[in-house]
């Protein structure tokens, strides 16, 4: 996640603590729903409030950087966009016995996997949902402290953990943080019930203190590549989402994790690599993308193909995130794809960046004009184009018009957001190494 969309961890602190508290792989299916914005709130603010938080996030990661098998069923969630000034898409799963249901941001920039629990006291944020309690749960446990998902496992070198360990962390994001103990659950995905699965032995965070930066979620689903996400801990092998129009004040979208996850029967699927991922945390949790090129219409820019290369320094280099709104793109290609746009453009040209965050804005002649025709921007991968419609890479509300993309310093990391892959379902194939894609009404999926 970026920003709030959100979420490049700037730091994890653990610690050990001596307390008492009151599994096999699967494949799963997850709801993803993108709650609409409240509409009384214009949609500048909408894409202001997002921005701000895809910059926390895209500074958190700045700071932060100073033989896989596929599952036997497939694990399913419903998924909607956020509300009500988010940019987040949430997925809707349960915890416990009983199951607790709660919504949670489906982030494939990071990976714990955390809730907000009951006893909270006084530094909780409010959630849609009942907190999850514990105590109240019969297959709850404390993940032990030499657990090779613990946490604290480093801090141990070797040696045996204390009676009664637990392990205490406090994780801070982008544009939030989140602290507890971390635990083992059953979780519960998917909505009917001959679609649900239950998949005991998840590890999880437990958390007791948060800050109040999640608006419309119940915690975070790290998607990421690290051994804490959903994806590792299902040994899932693949998993798939297709988002719904940003501007949807209504439809839902489903998450796959495992076999049925596939592009199977879609027209037009493309397919690129992933570019190996540095070692170094939280680099190592990123699926990165070869990005080589930008064309508007029929023309080529005048990019570098370097321009978006991953360093060996783990600097530089483009990811794709779910968890982060706007696309941000080293300078030096922001400047080619704003210039292009602009020459296309016959409205008056406006700064919005007070307004909305993005500094390329045009005014419509009214509230309610249509904006004009653009032709589609395509993103020249490693093999594989991705075309992307004027309302993919545009954004309208209260009589502006404004490129959805931001411009990132040369040399930093860029991120591919989640305005730009609505309607583009998307399978990423984490044992074949690859991401593939077409263009989809996700509505109907």
């Amino acid at each position: 996640m970026s920003s709030t969309s959100q979420v490049a961890p700037l730091a994890v602190l653990v610690f050990l603590v001596c307390a008492t508290l009151a599994s096999g792989a699967a494949s799963v299916r997850v709801g993803l729903t993108r709650i609409h914005a409240d509409p009384g709130i214009p949609a500048s603010q909408l894409v202001r409030d997002a921005l701000r938080r895809d910059m926390h996030r895209s500074a958190g990661r700045a700071l932060g950087a100073s033989d896989d098998g596929a599952a036997a069923t497939t694990v399913s969630a419903r998924t909607r966009k956020d509300q009500p000034n988010g940019g987040e898409y949430l997925m809707t799963l349960a915890i416990g016995t009983p199951p607790v249901a709660y919504p949670a941001i489906a982030d494939t920039g990071s990976d714990l996997i955390w809730t907000q629990c009951a006893p909270c006291g006084g530094q909780c944020f409010r959630q849609p949902a009942p907190l999850y309690n514990p105590a109240s749960s019969t297959t709850f446990g404390v993940l032990p402290c030499n657990s090779s998902l613990s946490m604290c496992v480093g801090a141990l070198a070797g040696a045996a953990p204390p009676p009664g360990c637990a392990c205490m962390y406090n994780q801070t994001y982008g544009t939030g943080w989140t602290a507890g103990v971390q635990g083992s659950e059953t979780f519960t995905f998917g909505a009917a019930a001959a679609d649900q699965a239950r998949v005991p032995g998840i590890a999880f965070g437990c958390s007791n203190a948060s800050s109040d930066d999640w608006t419309g979620s119940a915690g975070l689903v790290g998607l990421g590549r690290g051994a804490l996400s959903l994806v590792s801990q299902l040994g899932a092998g693949r998993f798939s989402y297709c988002l719904t129009p940003f501007q949807d004040a209504n439809s839902t979208s489903t998450l796959l994790l495992g076999p049925s996850a596939a592009l199977n029967g879609t027209t037009g699927v493309r397919s690129t690599p992933f570019v190996a991922s540095p070692a170094k945390a939280p680099m190592s949790t990123y699926y990165y993308l070869n990005l080589t090129g930008i064309s508007l219409g029929t023309t080529a820019l005048s990019i570098s193909p370097n321009a978006f290369s991953l360093n060996a320094d783990g600097s530089g280099g483009l990811i794709i995130d779910s968890g982060t709104t706007i696309t941000s793109l080293v300078d030096a290609a922001y400047q080619q794809v704003r210039a292009a746009v602009k020459s296309l453009v016959t409205l008056p040209a406006i700064d919005g960046s007070d307004s909305t965050g993005l500094d390329l804005c045009f005014a419509l002649p009214s509230p309610t004009s249509a904006p004009p025709a653009m032709p589609s921007m395509t993103l020249h991968f490693d093999g594989a184009d991705m075309v992307l419609p004027a309302e993919s890479y545009m954004i309208s509300g209260s009589g502006v018009w404004c490129l959805a993309m931001r411009s990132q310093m040369d040399g930093a990391m860029s991120t591919l957001g989640n305005y730009q892959q609505q309607n583009m379902h998307i399978l990423y194939d984490v044992r074949k190494e690859t991401l593939s894609f077409a263009p989809a009404k996700c509505s109907t999926l």
